[in-house]
């Protein structure tokens, strides 16, 4: 039975295509302006790499912030349930699931049989999230995929305390001004958004052996430093960004989602 899963998120849209949840083929490509269209391009992408049609998909399952775009006959499932789904797919056991989207920051706790148990949500607006990087990244002048590998060459602990990227941004070029280095600020960006997770897995007791997904978890400077404050164990995986799309396409071949 070939499944799909799709992942529509604000930044990136991401496809998995499975045959008896297997992987054939995945796809990630940027959302842009227009979902329904990226998402099209994406699947299209998938489907050539699998060497398949469309037809030949017997079931399908949407999830992410863009979901109802999708141009496709679909069931959906929250972001929640394909994470955890996904995660325990290829790390059976954790005891949760970290995800650093470009908009949201979700922790989820669940059982050694991938149960949910409890999650949370961040609530600072873009605050610890990818779009958030991406505005201090712009504020720096230095590539978003650079970040994390010079925050770890930092010297100093510098402390960034608003919690509002644009705030935030006025912090860091008031930093700049007075000459502080750059992997200086860059690992007190990290160590703030850091501290925002830890803020969320405080909140749901979240501790043990945890995986960290999304764009963001490839950021080894925040990983780094996410590892010295919770003191648990992290696990990133290869492809971390197709998760929740993995889990929608695990939900497909189990015929659940809402029509």
């Amino acid at each position: 039975m070939i499944t799909a899963g799709i992942d529509v998120g604000s930044l990136a849209t991401k496809v998995v295509l499975l045959n008896e949840n297997q992987l054939m083929s995945h796809e990630v490509s940027g959302t842009g302006v227009d979902a329904t269209e990226a998402v099209k391009k994406a699947m299209d992408t998938a489907l050539e790499k699998a060497g398949i049609s469309f037809k030949d998909i017997e079931s399908l399952v949407s999830t992410g912030a863009g979901k109802k775009k999708v141009p496709f006959e679909s069931a959906q499932a929250t972001e929640i349930i394909c994470d955890t789904k996904g995660v325990s797919h290829i790390c059976p056991g954790v005891n949760g699931v970290i995800d650093i989207g470009a908009e949201n920051c979700r922790v989820i706790k669940c059982d050694q049989e991938g149960n949910i148990i409890d999650f949370a949500l961040n609530d600072k607006c873009a605050s610890g999230t990818g779009i958030f990087l991406d505005a201090m990244a712009k504020a720096l002048r230095v590539k978003p995929e650079e970040m994390g590998e010079l925050s770890l060459q930092a010297t100093q602990d510098i402390e960034v305390t608003s919690m509002c990227s644009v705030f935030a941004e006025s912090e860091v070029v008031s930093m700049i001004h007075r000459r502080v280095p750059k992997n200086d600020i860059l690992r007190g960006i990290h160590r703030s958004i850091a501290s925002r997770i830890c803020g969320q897995a405080n909140r749901i007791l979240l501790e043990g052996q945890l995986v960290v997904m999304g764009g963001i978890a490839q950021n080894l400077g925040l990983i780094t430093i996410l590892k010295e404050l919770m003191g648990s164990e992290l696990i990133v995986p290869d492809e971390p960004e197709i998760l929740g799309a993995l889990g929608a396409a695990l939900l497909a071949g189990e015929g659940e989602g809402e029509k």
